[in-house]
């Protein structure tokens, strides 16, 4: 097994993929005001990839000679790591460029692996300016580690490769219905959140999991094709009415949005979280509040059930509803996923 832990080479050589159009659209002035003087003065060089269509990074890092950068930096929303982690994994050698450590710079609106990674570092709750120069500080510090990588295959025969997380029903709602507002920074999920509550919709479909034990398994043990039923081993959810369903990897789902409390980089589990029909717009907006601090799953709340897993299926009954795989659209259809310990790497700052 690699070492847990890595530190950068100094001189160290970074490719940064930047996307201008992220968030706010404020990313190159920020690379360039904020991120640049501290990366100069750490002894860190620059080749800056601004991308200009989307799946632009994904083939910039599938074709590319990537051996003359020590690090691959994504200056963007999470949607632009999510295509760079897909790039790199169609690559022949991807188990060797999979060593390579990945650093995100918040440059986006939700921004959830830049605040799970300030998080586990043990630095206070920030936003904007702040997280960014935490997250750069990080980058100069280049101290790595290893991060789980969840693998996602669809009913079409798609295989994807997710670090953040999957949703289905309303927070995937709230992430792309609210895409028409990305100006607005992370005000956007705010008002996304209060127009889906008013529209709440209830999605029927099965959820079926293997809860996660400590001993691991082979890893071609623990998924089945889709077209068979699951294990007799893993737990089918009795309901099949949900509001939404979200299976998280890292703490955040969003700058503020603590989603998985007890999440860390390589803790081989997918933090799966479910709302039941029946529950309230009152007590959903509560839940929604109280995730703010992490403090949710204290509401005791009926309607939400939390289950830590290796793997998932869920099974839509009808195409209805959004699906989203690290905050990017998936057409909804049959989807499983498993965890892969320790799969990539990642700056990490502790």
């Amino acid at each position: 097994r690699p070492p847990a832990y890595g530190v950068l080479p100094r001189p160290c050589r970074a490719l940064v993929l930047l996307n201008p159009q992220s968030g706010a659209g404020r990313a190159l002035e920020d690379f360039q005001a904020v991120v640049q003087p501290m990366l100069a003065e750490a002894d860190i060089a620059t080749t800056v990839f601004v991308t200009e269509r989307p799946h632009h990074a994904h083939e910039k890092v599938r074709d590319e000679d990537l051996s003359q950068w020590d690090t691959l930096v994504v200056m963007a929303g999470d949607g632009l790591l999510y295509e760079v982690v897909n790039g790199l994994m169609e690559r022949p050698d991807w188990e060797d460029t999979m060593k390579k450590p990945l650093c995100i710079l918040p440059g986006g609106s939700g921004n959830a692996l830049a605040a799970s990674i300030n998080h586990y570092a043990g630095n206070d709750h920030v936003a904007k300016k702040k997280l960014l120069t935490n997250c750069t500080f990080i980058l100069c510090k280049g101290l790595h580690t290893q991060m789980d990588l969840v693998s996602l295959s669809t009913a079409s025969g798609k295989r994807l490769f997710s670090f953040l997380g999957f949703g289905w029903g309303f927070i995937s709602d709230v992430d792309i219905d609210s895409e028409k507002y990305r100006r607005l920074g992370n005000a956007r999920f705010t008002l996304g959140t209060l127009q889906c509550l008013a529209k709440l919709r209830v999605y029927q479909g099965r959820l079926s999991y293997l809860p996660a034990v400590p001993e691991a398994l082979p890893s071609d043990s623990l998924l089945v094709p889709l077209c068979q039923p699951v294990p007799p081993h893993w737990t089918v959810v009795p309901e099949e009415e949900f509001v939404s369903v979200y299976a998280i990897y890292q703490s955040h789902l969003g700058t503020n949005l603590l989603m998985a409390p007890a999440a860390q980089l390589h803790d081989g589990c997918i933090h799966l979280f479910y709302l039941k029909a029946g529950i309230s717009r009152v007590a959903l907006l509560k839940i929604f509040l109280a995730m703010a601090r992490g403090t949710h799953l204290d509401l005791n709340c009926p309607y939400l059930c939390y289950v830590p897993v290796r793997a998932f299926r869920l099974e839509p009954r009808t195409a209805a509803g959004i699906m989203t795989v690290d905050g990017e659209a998936l057409a909804c259809e049959p989807v499983q996923g498993q965890i892969h310990g320790r799969l990539c790497r990642v700056l990490s700052g502790s």
